[in-house]
């Protein structure tokens, strides 16, 4: 089942093939899921082992495993696949395969930067082909995802409303005496029954103490009569995600989250207000940095305040373009970031994390959540 129309994926492939002249290459060798999915439609979490789609001449040619065959067949537009037997070596039926393309003695393209390339395998490939003759190109498809279309707009668009629902449906069940695997059931399972997907990484859920982490860790824990818990969600659409982020109060607030509460959300609106086309990513996070040091709070925040979203494959939905000081990655309308203002206070034991993600537009930003910030439920 393909999630695009064959002219969006002409379109695809022509700014892929534009590139690939530019930079005189014959072949593009594509291993990062969301570059596969975005060009074909190949949707598999194969990818942890060795599989590569060789794009020259406007085709894409798959080398992949038996257990994806049919998986490709299924979900992609790709015509030609082949299998590599296991306990072969993946990197010599690469080399048949260019052989048998015509592209053996070709000046190939090499996604470098994802998951979906294993330094192993890498070395491989090096082997047999030559280091000299693969050039990294891991940029390439990305910068062309950043953009989104109308078509993936729409999803994206359907993951906020996915995203305010599993919001909705764990935040009904935060108080006294809540296990947190029963928010995090609410949550994942509103997604699902909303046509949703899995997210790119594990919902992030901390309480008490570890309300300050920004990753998921194994163990749950019952909230008590006055607590903290710090909530990072996505709703998913045909792998597109809309993320967001909240530290809500059980009971009374604190002193100390009431303060954090202001500072965090006004950080937030202002990096909104700086989220525009034409900007670039530092500038969004100088607001984050300006408005955190002026509070005395510079101690407590994080080196980045976001990233932009799209399509993305386990193990995290994180884009690599990211707002941090030394960004200078231009922001440009029809692009989706997430904007998360994380205060961690070790000496208070206090988080605040207010966050939520926006669709950039020529007149500024389309918010994907219609939730309101709130500091308790």
């Amino acid at each position: 089942m393909l999630h695009f129309d064959d002219a969006e994926f002409a379109t695809r492939r022509a700014k892929v093939t534009d590139a690939m002249e530019e930079r005189g290459l014959d072949a593009l060798l594509i291993f990062a899921p969301e570059s596969q999915y975005w060009l074909t439609g190949y949707d598999t979490f194969g990818y942890c082992f060795f599989q590569c789609l060789v794009f020259a001449e406007g085709r894409a040619h798959l080398l992949t495993r038996s257990a994806d065959l049919r998986q490709a067949q299924l979900t992609s537009n790709i015509s030609d696949i082949r299998v590599w037997q296991d306990g072969t070596d993946p990197a010599e039926a690469l080399l048949d395969m260019l052989a048998d393309l015509g592209l053996l003695s070709g000046r190939f393209g090499v996604e470098v930067d994802t998951h979906g390339l294993t330094a192993k395998n890498w070395l491989r490939i090096a082997g047999a082909l030559g280091a000299d003759r693969l050039h990294d190109c891991s940029e390439m498809i990305p910068a062309f995802r950043l953009t989104k279309s109308e078509a993936e707009l729409a999803y994206v668009r359907e993951a906020g409303r996915l995203c305010d629902a599993a919001f909705t449906a764990g935040a009904a069940l935060i108080q006294p005496g809540a296990e947190e695997g029963d928010i995090l059931t609410a949550m994942q399972g509103a997604v699902f029954a909303g046509g949703g997907d899995y997210p790119g990484n594990p919902f992030i859920i901390g309480s008490g103490d570890h309300a300050l982490l920004c990753r998921y860790a194994t163990g749950r824990r019952t909230l008590a009569a006055r607590d903290q818990i710090t909530l990072e969600w996505a709703g998913v659409y045909r792998h597109y995600h809309a993320a967001a982020m909240r530290t809500l109060c059980v009971g009374e607030p604190t002193a100390v989250h009431e303060r954090l509460f202001t500072v965090a959300t006004d950080a937030l609106t202002a990096c909104e207000a700086a989220l525009k086309p034409g900007a670039l990513m530092r500038d969004v996070y100088a607001e984050h940095a300006r408005i955190f040091d002026e509070a005395g709070l510079g101690a407590h925040r994080l080196a980045a305040c976001g990233y932009a979203l799209g399509a993305r494959y386990a193990p995290s939905w994180m884009e690599p373009q990211m707002f941090h000081a030394g960004s200078d990655q231009v922001i440009g309308a029809g692009q989706v970031y997430f904007l998360h203002m994380i205060l961690m206070d070790s000496e208070t034991g206090a988080a605040m994390c207010p966050g939520r993600s926006s669709i950039v537009t020529e007149g500024g930003i389309e918010p994907l959540s219609r939730l309101p910030l709130g500091l308790t439920v």
